[in-house]
C-alpha cells in the first residue's frame, strides 16, 4: 500500500528553518489580524451565504445580507455561484466516497485509500478556496458574522437566572457512545485513521469525527487529545500548519477532534465556527457542554485502546476547552480523568477574548447584542460561568503552558496568574515575545514545549 507523505509538511519545514524564526514574531500577528478583518471573515460570510443560496442570486443577497447590488454585481454573483456550486458538489461527492471507503461495510482495496484521501483533500481545499470568487463583493459586507442572539430573559429561562441549571447540562451521560474506527492509512510516522461517534450532546445531534495520528512501533502509546481554535478546519485543507505534529515522532498518539460547528459539522448557511459567535452566550454554553461529553468519549476510547496516559490540550479555543475539561473532570470517574494538560495561547477568562480581545473588534457583534437587551457586564456574567474555576484534576507538574506576551486575543497576564494558582512549575511555562498567531509557529520552530510534554507523558508510563 502507498504510504502518504505526512512526515513534515512544507509550511512546517519552512517554519523549522531559520526563516521560521523571522516569521514567528509579532509583526506577523499584525498581518494575520489584517487578513482576518479585511479578507477571511468578509469572504467567509459571502461563502456561507452561497451555501444557503443554492444558486439563487436573490437568496444570496438576503443571506449575506447585502444592499441591493447593481446589474453588474448581480452578474458577478451569478457567475460566482455557478463555480461555487460546481466545487461544492465535487467536495460533497468525494466526501461521501471517502466515508464509504474508510467506514463502509464493503471490502476496499488498501491501495485505494490514499487515493481517495488525496481526492478528498484536493476537492475540499478547492471548495474552501472558492471564497476568492466573492472578492469583488467583499466591500459590500456590513458584518462578518450573521448574528441572532437570544435575549437575556430567554437565556435565564433556559439555564436559570443564576445559571443553576448548567451543572445538569454539563453532566456526563450515564453511558458514553460507542466509537467507530476507520480503516487505517499508512504514513511515514506510523498510520492515520479516523474515529467517529454520535455526539452525546442532544443540542448537537450529529456525528463527531476525530483524526488519529498513531506513532510507529508503539503498542501502548501515551495520547494527547488536541483541540483547535475557532474557524480552524485543519482536516479539510492540504498542507496546513500543525504545531503538534512532532509529537508523533516522539512516540505520542495525537487525536484531533473536530469541534462543534466546524468541518463536517458546520450548520447550513454558516462558515466553520460562525455559529459559536452567532448566538452568544447560548452557543458558547452549548459548545462547552458538547465538548465535555465528546472529549470524555474520546478519553474513554483512548483508555480502551492503549494503557498509556492521556493528556488533553489545545490552542486558543482548544486550550480553553481543555482547561474547562481538566477542572470539570475533578468529579468524573477515575478512568476519565486526564493525566496531562498542554495549553497554548490561552487566558483565564473567555470574556477576555469574546469582549476585549482583538478578534472581538473584527467580529463586531456588540451592536446586535445591545439591540437584544445585552450589556457588557451581563455578557461577562454568563461567559464567566464557562471559565475553569478551581483546581484541575491534573497535578501542576504535568501541565505545560505556552503563552505570548504580545497576545492581544488571549491576554497572557491572566493565564500566568492561573498557572500560579495551579502550581505549574517555571520549567513547564514557555513564555515568548509573540502574539496569538505566532505562538503555534514558534512551537513548530522550537519544539521544547512538546518535548516537555512528551517527557511528562513518558514519565507517567513508568
Amino acid at each position: 500500500m502507498k504510504i502518504i507523505k505526512d512526515s513534515i509538511s512544507f509550511p512546517n519545514r519552512m517554519l523549522k528553518s531559520p526563516v521560521g524564526r523571522l516569521i514567528a514574531r509579532p509583526w506577523f500577528d499584525s498581518c494575520v489580524l489584517y487578513f482576518l478583518k479585511n479578507w477571511f471573515f468578509p469572504l467567509s460570510r459571502l461563502w456561507a451565504a452561497a451555501r444557503a443560496a443554492e444558486g439563487s442570486v436573490d437568496k444570496f443577497i438576503e443571506q449575506v445580507p447585502l444592499a441591493p447590488p447593481s446589474k453588474k454585481q448581480r452578474r458577478q454573483i451569478a457567475k460566482a455561484l455557478h463555480y461555487f456550486d460546481r466545487a461544492r458538489l465535487k467536495a460533497f461527492s468525494t466526501e461521501q466516497l471517502w466515508r464509504d471507503y474508510f467506514f463502509g461495510d464493503n471490502e476496499v482495496a488498501g491501495e485505494r485509500l490514499p487515493i481517495v484521501e488525496e481526492m478528498r483533500l484536493d476537492n475540499r481545499t478547492a471548495y474552501n478556496m472558492t471564497r476568492k470568487l466573492f472578492m469583488p463583493l467583499k466591500r459590500l459586507v456590513k458584518t462578518s458574522v450573521r448574528v441572532s442572539p437570544p435575549t437575556p430573559d430567554e437565556v435565564a429561562a433556559r439555564y436559570g437566572s443564576a445559571g443553576e441549571k448548567l451543572n445538569a447540562l454539563f453532566a456526563l451521560p450515564e453511558k458514553l457512545p460507542e466509537v467507530e474506527v476507520s480503516r487505517p492509512l499508512p504514513t511515514a510516522q506510523g498510520c492515520n485513521y479516523w474515529i467517529r461517534f454520535p455526539s452525546p450532546s442532544t443540542e448537537m445531534n450529529d456525528l463527531v469525527y476525530a483524526r488519529v495520528y498513531e506513532p510507529k512501533g508503539s503498542k501502548n502509546p501515551p495520547t494527547l487529545i488536541f483541540g483547535h481554535g475557532i474557524c480552524v478546519e485543519s482536516d479539510h485543507y492540504h498542507q496546513l500548519l500543525d504545531e503538534v505534529s512532532a509529537l508523533t515522532r516522539m512516540g505520542v498518539r495525537v487525536i484531533k477532534p473536530e469541534a462543534p460547528w466546524h468541518g463536517r459539522r458546520v450548520l447550513p448557511g454558516h462558515f466553520g465556527g460562525e455559529q459559536l459567535l452567532s448566538a452568544v452566550p447560548v452557543s458558547m454554553i452549548e459548545f462547552m457542554a458538547a465538548q465535555l461529553k465528546e472529549w470524555a468519549t474520546i478519553i474513554n476510547w483512548s483508555r480502551g485502546t492503549s494503557r498509556g496516559p492521556v493528556a488533553v490540550g489545545g490552542s486558543s479555543l482548544g486550550a480553553q476547552t481543555a482547561k474547562f475539561i481538566a477542572v470539570r473532570a475533578q468529579s468524573w470517574p477515575q478512568h476519565l480523568k486526564p493525566q496531562g494538560l498542554f495549553i497554548a495561547a490561552h487566558c483565564a477568562h473567555i470574556s477576555e477574548t469574546a469582549l476585549e480581545g482583538s478578534l472581538s473588534d473584527i467580529w463586531n457583534i456588540g451592536d446586535t447584542m445591545k439591540a437584544r437587551g445585552w450589556h457588557r457586564d451581563l455578557e461577562q456574567v454568563w461567559l464567566d460561568r464557562l471559565d475553569p474555576w478551581g483546581k484541575p484534576c491534573i497535578a501542576g507538574r504535568n501541565i505545560v503552558s505556552v503563552t505570548g506576551m504580545r497576545d492581544s486575543v488571549t491576554p497572557a497576564a491572566s493565564a500566568h496568574r492561573q498557572m500560579d494558582f495551579w502550581d505549574v512549575p517555571a520549567e513547564n511555562r514557555f513564555i515568548y515575545n509573540r502574539g496569538h498567531f505566532t505562538i503555534p509557529l514558534g512551537i513548530i520552530n522550537n519544539a521544547a514545549p512538546l518535548e516537555k510534554l512528551a517527557a511528562i507523558l513518558q514519565n507517567e508510563l513508568l
